[in-house]
């Protein structure tokens, strides 16, 4: 399950969060997730608009849904969330209730899901 978190230091961190959700209406979430990260900081509207494009998003609906705020309560939800488990950072994980904060590398991410698997079998 992915959450989102937008940083609130970064200008356009809500529109980029909202882009995301609309792009997961469409199927598209992960195309424009990968996007964003691959062109931040430009999260500006007419990139985020671009992206969807870039990605065949229908662009009628992505606009209403990025100017109308469609996601806003999801949104906020999060990261009222992400308050109260005390994050600050992003990425994080939380796999069985064990937090993985940051950029952790495949390989400890990968033992943490091995071990749990291992508890669940036993």
């Amino acid at each position: 399950m992915v959450k989102t978190y937008p940083y609130k230091y970064r200008d356009f961190a809500h529109m980029a969060a909202e882009a995301a959700l609309s792009a997961w209406d469409q199927g598209k979430f992960e195309a424009m997730h990968k996007l964003m990260l691959e062109r931040s900081p430009r999260l500006d509207r007419d990139s985020l608009i671009g992206y969807a494009r870039e990605i065949g998003l229908d662009m009628d609906k992505f606009t209403a849904d990025l100017d109308g705020m469609k996601h806003i309560k999801h949104i906020e939800r999060d990261k009222k969330l992400a308050m109260d488990l005390d994050l600050y950072n992003t990425p994080s994980f939380f796999i069985n209730g064990r937090r993985l904060l940051g950029n952790v590398p495949y390989d400890y991410f990968k033992k943490i899901v091995e071990e749990e698997l291992d508890a669940i079998r036993k």
